[in-house]
Parts: C-alpha cells; sequence; structure tokens
C-alpha cells in the first residue's frame, strides 16, 4: 500500500515518530502540501493522511488508487465527503483524542484573562516591582473564580470536561446543546440564557451551516459587562468585527481565542487590535501526549480498514 501524508509537521515536529505508520506500507511523509502539490502527491496514493491541507473533488477524482481517507483531526470538513462517496472510499477521523489537553487549555486561558500573569511577569522583569511604592502591585483587576458562573456551548466530551474542571475551581456550570442531557448535573439553558447568565461563556460545539456567526452583537449584548468569553473550537462561530466591537466599548470584559475565522489570520483582522483579547495560534490540541494518541488512533484505523472493519468512520 502507497500511505501518503500531506502535512505531516504539526503532528511530528520531530517528537512523534511515524514508525508504527511505516510498518503499514510504502510510506511517504510531506510536512506540507500547497493545493497544486496535494493534487500530484495523492496521485498514486492508496491511502492519504491529512490534517488541514484540504482534500477535495479534484483530488479525489485524480487519486485513481485511493481507497482510504484517514483525518489525523476530529474535524473532517477539509474532506469532500460527496465525492469519496461516490467513489466508494472510507474516511476515518480520530474523534477522541484532545479532550484533556483542550479542557487544560481553556482552563489556562481563563486563568490568564483572570489575572495577566505574562504581563506582570513582564513588568517585574522591566523593573516595575523594584520601583514600586507598596509592596506588591498590579496592572490588572485579579479575579477569584470561586463561586462565578461558567457557560458551556456544546456539551460534548471537551465540554463536559471543562465543567468539571470549572467546578474543581468552586464555579457554577450552565450548558447548551441541541439536546439536553437529562443524566448532567449540571443545568441546561438556552443559548441566549447561557449568555445572560454566565461570567465566562467557553464555545465547544461543531461548526455548522447553521451556526456560522452565531456569536454576534446580538448575544454579545446578552452578556454580563464583566463577563470572558473563550473559544478553542471553530473560529467561524463568531463575529469577529462585532467581538472587536463589544471588547473596544467594554460591552464585555475579555475574550481569549485559540481559533479564528482565517488561520492565520489577514493583517486586517479586527480582533488584532480589539482591547483585552488574547489570541493564541490554534494549539490547544497540540501536547505532545495528545498527537501521540492522535498518531496511535490513526495507525488502529488504518489496520482496521485493512483487516475489512473499518472504524472511526464518517463516510
Amino acid at each position: 500500500m502507497k500511505i501518503v501524508v500531506l502535512d505531516g509537521y504539526t503532528l511530528n515536529p520531530g517528537d512523534n515518530a511515524w514508525t508504527a505508520l511505516e510498518e503499514l506500507g510504502d510510506l511517504q511523509v510531506y510536512d506540507r502540501s500547497t493545493p497544486d502539490e496535494a493534487l500530484a502527491r495523492s496521485a498514486k496514493a492508496d491511502i492519504l493522511l491529512t490534517n488541514k491541507t484540504p482534500v477535495p473533488y479534484n483530488v479525489i477524482q485524480n487519486a485513481p488508487n485511493l481507497k482510504f481517507i484517514s483525518v489525523l483531526a476530529t474535524g473532517y470538513n477539509i474532506v469532500d465527503i460527496t465525492a469519496a462517496r461516490q467513489r466508494g472510499i472510507t474516511v476515518s477521523n480520530v474523534p477522541d483524542y484532545g479532550t484533556n489537553t483542550v479542557a487544560q487549555f481553556v482552563m489556562g486561558l481563563i486563568l490568564e484573562l483572570s489575572h495577566h500573569i505574562g504581563d506582570h511577569s513582564n513588568a517585574v522583569h522591566a523593573g516595575a516591582w523594584a520601583t514600586s511604592k507598596d509592596w506588591t502591585f498590579w496592572n490588572s483587576p485579579q479575579i477569584e473564580l470561586y463561586d462565578k458562573t461558567m457557560g458551556v456551548v456544546g456539551f460534548g466530551r471537551i465540554g463536559r470536561r471543562v465543567a468539571g474542571l470549572a467546578e474543581a475551581f468552586g464555579m457554577r456550570v450552565i450548558y447548551n446543546s441541541r439536546t439536553p442531557h437529562p443524566d448532567s448535573t449540571q443545568r441546561h439553558r438556552t443559548l441566549q440564557q447561557v449568555f445572560a447568565e454566565s461570567d465566562i461563556v467557553s464555545l465547544h460545539c461543531a461548526l455548522t451551516s447553521d451556526n456560522i456567526g452565531i456569536v454576534d452583537h446580538i448575544l454579545l449584548e446578552h452578556m454580563r459587562p464583566s463577563a470572558f468569553l473563550i473559544n478553542t473550537a471553530r473560529g467561524g462561530l463568531v463575529n469577529e468585527s462585532d467581538l472587536s466591537s463589544a471588547l473596544n466599548s467594554g460591552r464585555i470584559a475579555g475574550a481569549a481565542l485559540d481559533v479564528l475565522s482565517s488561520e492565520p489570520p489577514s493583517a486586517d483582522n479586527p480582533l488584532l487590535t480589539a482591547q483585552n483579547c488574547i489570541i493564541t495560534p490554534h494549539i490547544a490540541w497540540a501536547a505532545l501526549e495528545a498527537r501521540k494518541r492522535i498518531m496511535k488512533t490513526a495507525v488502529y484505523n488504518i489496520r482496521s480498514f485493512l483487516a475489512g472493519a473499518p472504524v472511526d468512520v464518517v463516510s
């Protein structure tokens, strides 16, 4: 089997060996692929692996030997599922690898908004503490999470894990999901209620055609002026212009985003200059432990496909 990886660098920048995958066939790993390169490199593949490099109609049609596509992530919108189905090509993903690392990152973003730890460390190194008239100082309000309300939008694996961590900090948790969870101890609310009642809202829902830009000026108007918005899900959930306006006008107190509508962002993205807006480069998923789980699951998915019993199938 000819196995081609279109964009392997983010999964394995040198610390997550391809050894187990090499045992399954003739492996060719490319760090990155442009659309034209993806078209050419996929042409002789029996099995194609991709993280974020699109696999559109023309790539699928130009690969006559292609039998299996393995997405090295949970989201599979980068693959033309209809074209794959028409060709009888099986597509799988890795649905559960980043629950703990993403939830941990969410709490890290919340703590940074609450304490601005990095800014205070920089201030100390710049001499601000040495010249302070008092034995302590702070450049931003210090916020205690205990007894605050956390609103979780989307209550899948990651959303529920975030809820558990928030409760460990002594927070109350409310959530919104398409289907209420009757076995949950947390309270289900409408989307508007979550935004209105929460001190912190964290997004954990999939991006669909129905919710693009759903976090707009209308929802943001429901939020408390002291509230924070966290997004580690998909950038397209947020109307970035509306969020920038809400931050700059003081309508809400802050935001922390690991995802944007276009990645990397263009220079004119309004969030780059918005007040109290933390932006990280889509790294909530990237802990080595999580990347090792992706590698292990991808290998298992391919083994299962070769054995005639594919798993984690999305098409």
